[in-house]
């Protein structure tokens, strides 16, 4: 039975690896995956404005001399290196500086109706003002708003201690915090971090490969089927070392392809831009928790494997790949919830909901790895979770198996639940 299963396993790998739709595929994601590590880079070399210089913004000198006058020295005391600000006392020839690309723009003060007080600002410039800019001058016009209103009620130091940010951050008193309390407060926050990197790419993973190698397993099954090589398969290998074959050769193919981008990725986080950019995040490998990665990693295999265990019993109950879709439904929604609930709880790990899910063995690879990497929880309850979902994986395998004996040789109409039942009783695994 062993030299068959690994026959079925092998052939299956290779003749999946092969297939020029792999080959394709696993090519246009790398290079998919290359192009979105390295969009930041990229936009900022042809972006206008990025080649180091601070980009120049015209200011009209009108009625409102003084609001101009004050968000020149703003900027001169703020020492921003992003963005500059010019003189101008034309608005024609500052709408041809803008259209020559000598400016970035321009501001413009009018009188507000509304607010006496302070003038309405017009921002004037090609497309949409950046978000950077738009936030900067922003926290700029309120500050010189405050000082404007305030000069003769106020001191300097006054009106400087009102623009100040408010001292605000958080306690963690956790058991957890607690424990680490002793320990490098920065390190902990980073490995916070690298956690909900983590536990957000294995939900993803566990997603996209579910429905990639699922819908693989079933279609595989389904194609021999309708073309009734099932009939001479069935009589030489068991049901259970066939299914079994290809759910876990269609897995190795996805680990193939995983890998892939494993080394693509690896390889792109080593060029200058991105090793940059994650020192100005303060991130690094030894950040990663490692009982996060295999606890991540068994709940991901377990997890694929109950998943595929049904795609194929659904795939052996399919005479045409035409009815596959509408038949696979039941099991790709129930993985589309497993897939949400972890990703709509990953800020909320200590739920009611997710604790629960995290015990229903089709929820728990994303509910409890969302526990295991964002919140606190006993180690006895990880190792429940994993028991339940062997213990799945074994009860549906047993079930599928059946099904997958039966429904492989009723060809013509999908078969009904009670002509399932009384064929399952017939056979033995």
């Amino acid at each position: 039975m062993n030299n068959r299963l690994g026959t079925i396993i092998g052939f299956t790998f290779k003749n999946k690896v092969k297939t020029k739709s792999f080959l394709v595929t696993t090519l246009v994601l790398a290079i998919l995956i290359t192009i979105g590590m390295n969009l930041p880079y990229i936009i900022k070399q042809f972006s206008s404005g990025d080649d180091g210089k601070a980009q120049q913004i015209g200011l009209l000198y009108g009625s409102q001399q003084e609001t101009a006058a004050e968000l020149e020295k703003y900027a001169a005391a703020s020492g921003a290196k992003d963005f500059a600000f010019v003189k101008g006392s034309n608005e024609d020839q500052l709408k041809q500086d803008v259209k020559d690309g000598k400016l970035e723009g321009y501001l413009k003060f009018e009188e507000d109706p509304a607010d006496k007080s302070f003038p309405k600002v017009v921002y004037a410039g090609k497309g949409d003002i950046s978000q950077g800019l738009n936030a900067y001058l922003q926290g700029a016009l309120q500050n010189i708003k405050t000082t404007m209103i305030t000069k003769d009620s106020l001191t300097a130091e006054q009106i400087a201690a009102l623009n100040k940010p408010v001292s605000f951050s958080s306690l963690d008193i956790s058991d957890h915090a607690k424990a680490s309390a002793g320990g490098d407060k920065e390190k902990a926050n980073n490995q916070k971090v690298m956690n909900y990197v983590i536990v957000y790419f294995l939900m993803i993973l566990f997603f996209t490969s579910n429905m990639m190698t699922g819908n693989m397993i079933a279609a595989e099954i389904t194609a021999e089927k309708s073309s009734r090589i099932m009939e001479i398969l069935i009589t030489s290998v068991s049901p259970l070392s066939q299914m079994f074959g290809k759910i876990i050769g269609i897995f190795l193919v996805g680990i193939t392809q995983i890998a892939a981008f494993g080394v693509v990725i690896g390889a792109n986080l080593m060029l200058p831009n991105n090793v940059e950019m994650l020192k100005d995040f303060h991130l690094s490998p030894s950040d990663i928790n490692i009982a996060v990665m295999v606890y991540g990693l068994l709940f991901y295999i377990f997890g694929y494997f109950l998943f595929a265990v049904l795609y194929a019993a659904v795939g052996s109950m399919v005479s045409r790949t035409e009815e596959l879709g509408q038949a696979v439904m039941p099991v790709t929604m129930l993985g589309l919830v497993t897939f949400y609930i972890g990703i709509f709880s990953i800020n909320t790990p200590e739920s009611m909901l997710i604790k629960i899910t995290s015990f229903i063995p089709f929820t728990a690879p994303t509910s409890m790895l969302v526990r295991i990497g964002m919140g606190e929880i006993p180690v006895w309850q990880i190792l429940i979770s994993l028991a339940l979902l062997i213990v799945a994986i074994l009860v549906c395998g047993w079930l599928s198996a059946k099904i997958y004996r039966t429904g492989v040789l009723m060809y013509g109409k999908r078969p009904s639940f009670k002509e399932l039942r009384k064929a399952m009783k017939a056979y033995k695994i």
